[in-house]
């Protein structure tokens, strides 16, 4: 079962701006606080609306209006290293640590993830099929040249 399935945007986002508090006022995080505060922290560009943005909780970043979604991106994040950390779907660990290796960022491998795990899920909702494991892994490959 996952861990959000019972929650509403609002309480996930919620959980960023709490995350994110506690870590700036030095308080004890719970294990998934910190590894939300360990992805705010690689994104600066999102402080201000995790401290200051009243509305960011309930806004809609739609593609259209220009913004890209500061809580879809980290929780992007916050899967590529679930997936990393579990190795599933088998193989995604390797390719991480590679990928990683090559550009010389962790941070910066998962952006590139991010992008093929973005393309996986939205041909999934596109064709109402669970996602293609061995097309993500794929993708995934040919990313630090590896077949």
């Amino acid at each position: 079962m996952p861990i959000f399935h019972d929650q509403d945007r609002s309480s996930l986002r919620r959980g960023y701006v709490e995350a994110w508090r506690k870590r700036r006022e030095a308080l004890p995080l719970e294990p998934l606080e910190h590894q939300i505060a360990d992805v705010v922290e690689l994104h600066p560009e999102y402080h201000a609306v995790l401290e200051q943005d009243t509305d960011a909780l309930q806004r809609d970043y739609a593609p259209e209006g220009g913004q890209s979604n500061p809580f879809l991106h980290m929780g992007m994040h916050l899967a590529i290293r679930e997936q990393v950390s579990t190795n599933r779907p088998a193989g995604i660990a390797a390719i991480h640590a590679a990928l990683a290796a090559q550009l010389g960022s962790v941070h910066e491998a998962e952006h590139r993830m991010i992008e093929c795990l973005g393309e996986a899920l939205w041909r999934s909702q596109r064709s109402g099929l669970p996602p293609d494991e061995a097309a993500y892994l794929e993708a995934l490959r040919k990313l630090s040249g590896g077949r």
